[in-house]
């Protein structure tokens, strides 16, 4: 009679263990199409909006010529004098010149309202009349 009971027990036992057994690969599935969902919001939520703020950024150093006024990385004015390819050379004080590359620039100021310009955008008061509103 033991061993009918015992029999029964490892019967159970294995029932048991298989059941187990199909949850856990079930949840692996649920748990990588979690991870795929939290990849793709991070995508959008952080990769997104700063490629965005990059191109942005490019574009208005492309944009900017000599007689532009500029704010550096470093918090230095100037007005750009001469550009190259990599660099610009920036008229910091009287006869004080110096050469900074691209990416040391953080923006444009305006030269009206001597307000930091950021990535291309106008000051509100300067934009024209029919983008104001």
């Amino acid at each position: 009679m033991n061993t009918i009971y015992a029999i029964l027990a490892q019967a159970a036992d294995a029932a048991q263990g298989a059941t187990q057994e199909q949850a856990a690969q079930g949840g692996g599935s649920n748990m990588l199409i979690i991870m795929l969902l939290f990849l793709g919001a991070m995508y959008f939520f952080m990769i997104a909006p700063q490629r965005k703020r990059q191109k942005q950024h490019e574009q208005m150093l492309n944009g900017l010529k000599a007689g532009d006024e500029i704010v550096t990385i470093g918090g230095i004015y100037g007005k750009i004098t001469n550009k190259t390819d990599k660099t610009f050379t920036v008229k910091i004080a009287d006869s004080v010149k110096i050469e900074v590359r691209k990416d040391a620039v953080y923006a444009r100021v305006d030269a009206a309202t001597n307000d930091v310009v950021k990535d291309g955008a106008m000051p509100e008061e300067s934009k024209p009349e029919e983008i104001q509103k």
